[in-house]
């Protein structure tokens, strides 16, 4: 009995945790903005060129500080070889041991270290500008996708209820065909409208279903099904933006846009760019120090004490033979690591002084080359700020046109309303036929659909004004 209760309480939480698994997640703008800019790719990228910068400039810090290197070398000598410590030259096996280290430090390199360093600075803003700029986009992107999915929902409720109010009409008809006031004719009109209707409702669940998807996709989400956003409702918002000009968002944009800053930036690092390039024209200075030494582990030779008459010649007068008392030798161990080390010891110093002269004008033209690439960042500047301009002044007439649309769709959405509303009692009355009804029906929806379409093109629309002018992305 115990072993059943077990099994079905196992059962039972294994479906619980299922059915919370299988729960709906809903996020709101602010969260999917967030979410967004942590996991996207290309900022990820960007901040990988961070760190790069971050390593340049740890490179350009280390080209103030002195370069020390040390090296050994440990060898062995077989046959005939000249033994380094003696300078004798002998057949046998030896081994030596060499070891020096060095120090250099530049005095003097045209100011390139300093202008390196600076440039490095200018970089990881560089990077950082960047990085903002493109998190910039990705705000705007993913408002885009949320009001797109806000669109497609108040869409699909439109065409619910154009589907509800047919429905409606057509048990309306077939009471009046049932009384006597209309034919089973009228009833056909209806019946293909309403199946006109299903469709679009068709269509408007499968645009959501897109537009959800393709949000989960900019926020790397891979559980489409349980993905959804928190709904809001979307008045139209007063439009302040509007009552600035088109210069004055211009201006404005100008002082805190992050790509025009990048473009600043690029300017200085071309213009330190420059400056690098004629330090490769001036002279450099560098001071040196080496210290080096050296140890052999060849036996030595000293004298045994016993003398031996050796000749070495005869005279000329006589022919005697000369001799002379040589001493014997016998082999002994080589002196102490300590002693070898101290005894060959040896230094070196001085300063350095490399003038270039001609080198192929290659550091010339390193200097033309920086100035046509600050040209080119200049010329790059200028035609953002016209873009950015052209920009704006398009973004700013089409949020007012947008604006003017709404406001006119509304209007003829009521209008519509009103006719549609007259229709159903001429309908019900038996003055106007079922194709005349269900034109002014087809236009009462048709307008219906502009409004929402004209609300949310201009919220859009708007939100692009607002963001050129700084303003943070908000619903």
């Amino acid at each position: 009995f115990f072993i059943i209760i077990s099994q079905i309480l196992s059962f039972y939480f294994f479906f619980l945790v299922v059915s919370l698994q299988a729960q709906k997640f809903k996020m709101n703008l602010t969260e999917c903005i967030e979410m967004a800019v942590n996991k996207n790719i290309s900022i990820k990228q960007i901040e990988l060129r961070g760190l790069e910068a971050a390593i340049d400039k740890n490179d350009a810090k280390g080209n103030f500080l002195p370069s020390i290197n040390a090296q050994a070398n440990h060898s062995w000598n077989i046959g005939l070889n000249q033994d380094i410590t003696r300078g004798t030259l002998e057949n046998r096996t030896t081994q030596y041991t060499s070891m020096g280290a060095n120090l250099s430090v530049d005095l003097y390199r045209g100011l390139r270290n300093l202008n390196q360093m600076y440039r490095a600075n200018l970089a990881i803003l560089a990077s950082q500008l960047q990085l903002d700029d493109m998190k910039d986009d990705i705000r705007l992107m993913v408002a885009n996708s949320y009001l797109q999915i806000m669109f497609n929902i108040e869409i699909l409720d439109v065409q619910k209820s154009q589907l509800e109010v047919t429905k409606a009409d057509a048990d309306r008809t077939q009471k009046m065909i049932e009384s006597g006031i209309r034919i089973k004719a009228d009833l056909l009109e209806i019946d293909a409208t309403m199946a006109s209707q299903e469709q679009a409702v068709v269509i408007a669940e499968n645009n959501l279903r897109l537009s959800k998807i393709n949000l989960a996709q900019i926020l790397l989400i891979t559980d489409y099904k349980n993905f959804d956003i928190v709904v809001m409702d979307m008045d139209v918002p007063f439009a302040q933006i509007l009552a600035q000009n088109p210069k004055t968002i211009y201006e404005k944009a100008l002082t805190h846009r992050n790509d025009i800053k990048l473009l600043l930036t690029n300017i200085e690092i071309a213009e330190k760019d420059i400056q690098l390039a004629k330090g490769g024209l001036q002279p450099n200075l560098t001071a040196f120090y080496g210290f080096n030494s050296r140890v052999s582990y060849a036996d030595r030779f000293t004298g045994n004490g016993i003398f031996n008459d050796v000749p070495i010649g005869f005279v000329g007068s006589t022919n005697e033979t000369v001799l002379r008392s040589v001493e014997g030798s016998r082999a002994i161990g080589p002196l102490p690591f300590e002693d070898q080390f101290n005894f060959n010891k040896g230094h070196n110093l001085g300063l350095r002084l490399n003038v270039p002269i001609f080198n192929g004008n290659v550091a010339r033209n390193n200097v033309e080359r920086s100035k046509v690439n600050l040209l080119r960042q200049q010329n790059q500047l200028e035609q953002e700020k016209l873009n950015l301009e052209s920009t704006i002044n398009e973004a700013y007439n089409s949020a007012k046109g947008a604006y003017k649309l709404y406001e006119a769709s509304s209007k003829t959405a009521l209008a519509r309303d009103r006719a549609y509303q007259d229709a159903i009692n001429r309908f019900e009355a038996g003055v106007m036929n079922s194709f005349d009804f269900n034109q002014i029906k087809q236009r009462f929806d048709a307008a219906t659909s502009d409004v929402v379409r004209a609300k949310f093109d201009y919220i859009f629309k708007l939100k692009v004004l607002e963001f050129y002018f700084g303003l943070t992305i908000t619903l």
